[in-house]
């Protein structure tokens, strides 16, 4: 039997996040395989209200376990690393990440309570990894962290170039830059590139891509132009873009303090990594709090509203006793995920109502992505010119453009979404197979399956309210006619003014009354008959259905 080169995502390719992708060299079903990447999601309160995290499920891997050699980590961000800790014992196979990146997968593995020498700190090519029928080589690019990588994964069936995220920045602040020439060797090698796994995130943004250093001036300027304290805030691990702020404000005289555990341990880490060499001296909040307010800038985590980060407490009041007041103004230094708007919408109208004036990055000035626009996609088409192109790293209309964009240039090309196997070894490539993918939540400190109906639960209880019902039924079998009804998230009053929850043990008592000896002596059937009348009378009532949960209880005799 022949062997073959197979892709398969498990997450990352159908949405944005959740990044997990497997290649696999071999015959049919004992191909070899390496994971690149693990990354999560965030839940929201439409979809998975109370969830933290979200994370692919990786049951398929699991029971290829004894054929998966390593995982690679392209970069630091949480959509690629940010499932290590909480599914790393699920897999236990060597990890291979450059060094920055690296020290964060540790700390990940530490906090979980996992080891950190599985972590193998890699440098750029041209050292190689030789893992299995695998070569592979970090290839630095341009991102919004440091050390991002590309991998170029050398296998018998030819060259794969896996971009992860990249942007084309000659000029990133920190961290590589994009090199086109080494692209350009890495592409005339051997018989070129066979495979190109490729960002998709900004395939709709038409104009090029612009780089992190066109952000200095106009941060300057606006740092200077005002009179009061002065707020940032972006993605912490965006460690360029926090120098910028940085040198920005020690320009106009001010003093800079870290607010947010996530934004101090990036910087540490990349101080103690070497990736960031002359970042200013820090204050604490307490220093911060005793200067005047024209010689302070805070830089605080929650760009995206998450509510327990510094910003969203700041534009509550007050954060480790520094309080914003009228005058101060306040800046978004990112773009806002889709699906994040009504949070950062209302961190915003907080600071509004403190007289806090908020600027954002809509005008351009203030943000760059870290991703590459169409024409840079095109861009790196045209310099790898690679013989098929696999779309990841986006929601479907992403990929699908992608896809029309490599055909119109002549180039093989598929919609691969998560779970869809495909054969890569052709001239095309051929779907071979569709594996059962899903999700893993994070619900507290518990990881539960999307199909486990925790979540289910939990969104009908919202949507519908929830009553509790509670019957006795003596040690002869016969039922107690008073019913006892608990009722929560349901209006207290029905439409003619009754009590509501007098009202449904009205009727359940008329029912308990007239049972049937049959239906009483059967926990099933009296569970089932009992909230049937208690969603009819609410649905009578107040037009909801609620989630109902009867309570039987049965007395024993002496």
């Amino acid at each position: 039997m022949a062997e073959r080169l197979i892709y398969l995502p498990l997450g990352g390719a159908g949405e944005i996040g959740m990044n997990a992708y497997v290649y696999g060299y071999g015959q049919p079903g004992r191909e070899r395989l390496i994971l690149v990447d693990l990354g999560v999601s965030f839940g929201d309160m439409d979809s998975s209200p109370g969830i933290d995290l979200i994370m692919p499920d990786l049951t398929w891997l699991q029971k290829n376990r004894d054929r998966l050699d390593a995982i690679f980590i392209t970069h630091g961000h949480e959509d690629h690393l940010g499932a290590l800790g909480h599914l790393y014992g699920r897999l236990d196979v060597p990890i291979y990440a450059r060094q920055f990146t690296g020290a964060l997968v540790r700390l990940k593995l530490e906090d979980a309570g996992h080891s950190p020498s599985v972590v193998n700190i890699t440098g750029p090519r041209p050292e190689v990894t030789q893992v299995g029928p695998f070569t592979v080589q970090f290839v630095p690019v341009s991102h919004s962290i440091p050390e991002s990588s590309a991998l170029i994964i050398d296998t018998p069936a030819g060259r794969v170039v896996h971009t992860g995220d990249f942007k084309l920045d000659g000029t990133p602040v920190v961290g590589d830059p994009f090199d086109p020439i080494a692209w350009h060797d890495i592409a005339a090698e051997g018989r070129g590139i066979k495979v190109l796994a490729c960002d998709s995130t900004n395939i709709f943004s038409t104009h090029p891509g612009r780089s992190e250093a066109m952000l200095a001036n106009p941060i300057l300027e606006w740092v200077v132009a005002q009179k009061n304290m002065v707020v940032a805030t972006t993605f912490a691990s965006n460690i360029a873009r926090l120098k910028t702020l940085s040198d920005a404000a020690i320009a106009a005289n001010r003093k800079v303090c870290l607010l947010g555990r996530a934004m101090r341990k990036m910087v540490a880490v990349g101080l103690e990594t070497g990736v960031l060499t002359d970042f200013p001296d820090t204050i604490g909040p307490e220093e911060a709090a005793s200067l005047p307010r024209n010689q302070v800038m805070l830089l605080a985590t929650g760009s995206q509203g998450e509510r327990r980060a510094a910003s969203a407490q700041l534009s509550r009041g007050r954060y480790l006793g520094l309080m914003l007041k009228e005058g101060d103004s306040f800046l978004f230094s990112s773009k806002t995920i889709p699906g994040n708007e009504k949070s950062v919408g209302r961190i915003m109208n907080s600071l509004s109502e403190l007289g806090v004036e908020v600027f954002d990055a809509d005008d351009g000035l203030y943000h760059v992505s870290g991703h590459a626009n169409r024409p840079d996609i095109e861009a790196l088409h045209e310099l790898l010119k690679p013989q098929i192109v696999i779309p990841m790293h986006g929601e479907h209309l992403h990929l699908r453009e992608h896809v029309m964009m490599a055909r119109a240039k002549g180039i093989a090309a598929e919609i691969v979404t998560n779970g869809t196997m495909l054969d890569l070894t052709g001239d095309t490539p051929r779907v071979v197979d569709q594996v059962e993918t899903g999700r893993l939540y994070l619900d507290g400190t518990v990881l539960i399956g999307a199909m486990d109906g925790v979540v289910r639960d939990r969104i009908r209880m919202a949507l519908n309210g929830h009553a509790l019902v509670s019957v006795i039924v003596d040690e002869d079998d016969n039922v107690l006619p008073d019913a006892w009804v608990e009722l929560m998230g349901l209006p207290g009053r029905t439409r003619g003014g009754e009590d509501l929850g007098a009202h449904i043990e009205g009727e359940l008592s008329e029912f308990l009354e007239g049972a049937d000896a049959r239906v009483v002596r059967d926990d099933a059937k009296m569970d089932e008959a009992i909230r049937k009348i208690t969603r009819q009378v609410a649905m009578e009532e107040i037009g909801k259905k609620p989630e109902v949960t009867v309570i039987i209880s049965r007395l024993m005799g002496e």
